[in-house]
């Protein structure tokens, strides 16, 4: 499958990664995490990418070390995270989907438990993030919608001075409305250029509105990796008759979907040559994926 080669470009003289993680690897009986590595900058949001099931739960659980990997290095904060594991978890915020802890426990009683494990705690930051996300403290763990305790989940993960946001399917449950927010919470997060935000999704949408850099994971092995709007410029669609499909252009093409009147496919900017003559438009994350997965032509081995 032809591929563009997205490493990110560091800059040596900027301040040390806030993350970096180096082959981590982990194996199961039906799927394998193979070599995954990045580093992330601060100042800047990573948008994590893949199809249910590609490893970006499987990812985030073995750099918290959650499971055990294989083999493969975390830093954080320059501090090896198996080392430091608690040193670092001050420094981090952490939501792995729904709250589902302290199910019969209302929401401040919890949050009195929560606070204690957390030397910064900010109460102020707290009280303004019940404000905006509208929850009651009254309540029950088990009276919130899944929206409400993704929400009061990021709460407490923005509450305690954290310079790192881990995020599984963060926007997940929520409504456009509330995810639109959501994602203004993050960009006002990293506003400062000293704090930074790893976040999975299958919402493509997302990654457009406020993602900096795209991870993209497809069968355990990142695909490709860097700058989002590089990313998106690498890529174009081609649309053509029955015709129009050549044998040069078959092979260039990472996917297509036959049409009522010809083709619609995905091509590598670099490889536009073979389309030479047929109308192309721009591709966007959600398209990159779609003709990666769905329509791809030359299946891997």
């Amino acid at each position: 499958m032809s591929t563009v080669d997205y490493s990110l470009q560091i800059d040596e003289a900027r301040e040390t990664a806030i993350c970096e993680v180096r082959g981590l690897s982990k194996s199961y009986r039906n799927f394998w995490l193979n070599d995954v590595s990045f580093k992330l900058e601060p100042g800047y949001i990573m948008g994590f990418v893949g199809r249910n099931g590609a490893g970006k739960s499987t990812t985030i659980k073995a750099m918290l070390r959650l499971v055990k990997p294989d083999c493969g290095e975390v830093k954080m904060f320059g501090m090896d995270y198996a080392e430091n594991e608690e040193e670092c978890k001050k420094h981090l915020g952490i939501v792995l989907g729904e709250f589902d802890y302290y199910a019969d426990k209302k929401l401040k009683t919890v949050t009195g438990v929560v606070r204690r494990f957390y030397p910064e705690w900010d109460e102020a930051a707290y009280r303004r993030c019940i404000a905006r996300f509208e929850l009651d403290e009254t309540k029950r763990v088990k009276e919130l919608s899944a929206g409400m305790k993704v929400k009061y989940a990021l709460a407490l993960a923005l509450s305690h001075n954290a310079r790192l946001l881990i995020l599984d399917e963060p926007t997940s449950g929520l409504d456009p409305v509330s995810r639109d927010e959501l994602l203004d919470v993050f960009r006002e997060f990293v506003a400062d250029g000293k704090r930074s935000i790893l976040f999975s999704t299958h919402i493509t949408s997302d990654l457009d509105k406020c993602a900096d850099y795209i991870m993209y994971i497809k069968n355990g092995c990142i695909l490709m990796n860097g700058d989002r709007e590089e990313i998106i410029g690498g890529y174009r669609l081609v649309c053509g008759g029955k015709a129009d499909m050549t044998p040069e252009l078959e092979a260039a093409l990472i996917g297509v979907k036959e049409t009522a009147f010809g083709f619609t496919g995905l091509i590598a900017e670099r490889d536009l040559n073979a389309a030479d003559g047929l109308q192309t438009a721009p591709a966007d994350i959600e398209s990159i994926m779609l003709y990666t997965e769905k329509y791809e032509l030359h299946q891997e081995a």
